[in-house]
Formats: structure tokens, sequence, C-alpha cells
């Protein structure tokens, strides 16, 4: 494995594209994919690792957010193994804010 690239503990396999560290191939790919939507016009822009700060102190760290030409906002993870942590923390920002987050 490359410098800085260590196993997760929930096996998935870190991957590094661009100069950017991604904790799962999952995640690595999703990324590439939006490059290409980019490049094809259907995305303006995405952001990574957005936090979104929740009650008690609590954040949950969304992996994309991407700002589409038709002018909507998605909030999309990257998700292998949803975790009981995970679960909780969506179901919390989807009751607070209007928001859905997408699973790809």
């Amino acid at each position: 494995m490359g410098k800085g690239i260590v196993r997760h503990k929930y096996k998935a396999r870190p991957c590094e594209i661009d100069g950017w560290f991604f904790p799962s191939l999952k995640e690595g790919r999703y990324y590439s994919e939006l490059k290409l939507k980019v490049r094809a016009g259907i995305v303006l822009f995405f952001l990574r690792q957005v936090p979104i700060h929740l009650p008690g102190g609590v954040k949950m760290v969304i992996d994309f957010l991407e700002f589409h030409t038709d002018g909507t906002c998605h909030f999309v993870d990257a998700k292998g193994k949803r975790l009981r942590s995970y679960i909780d923390k969506k179901k919390m920002v989807e009751s607070l804010y209007p928001i859905t987050i997408e699973e790809k």
C-alpha cells in the first residue's frame, strides 16, 4: 500500500486518485464518475467531505455535495457497510434539514 494508506477495519480498500486519498475504492470510483459528469456538463462542481453539524456536538460528514446544472443539489454518501451510527446520523440529518442523503 502507498504512503499514508492504511487498512480499514471494515475491509474497505483505500485508494488515491488525482492526489486525493479515498478510504474506499467505491468512494474513489464515484469521485471519478463525478469528474466525468462535470466534463459532460451535468454537474457544475462538487465538494468532498462536507460536514453537517448536529445537536449535542455530533457531526456527520457527507462524502460529496454535488451542484447540478439543473439547479439541484445532491448530498451523496458512497456507502459500503451501513453502520448503526451512520443510519442514526442520516435519520437525524434528514429530520432536521430539508435534504435527503443519497447512497451510492
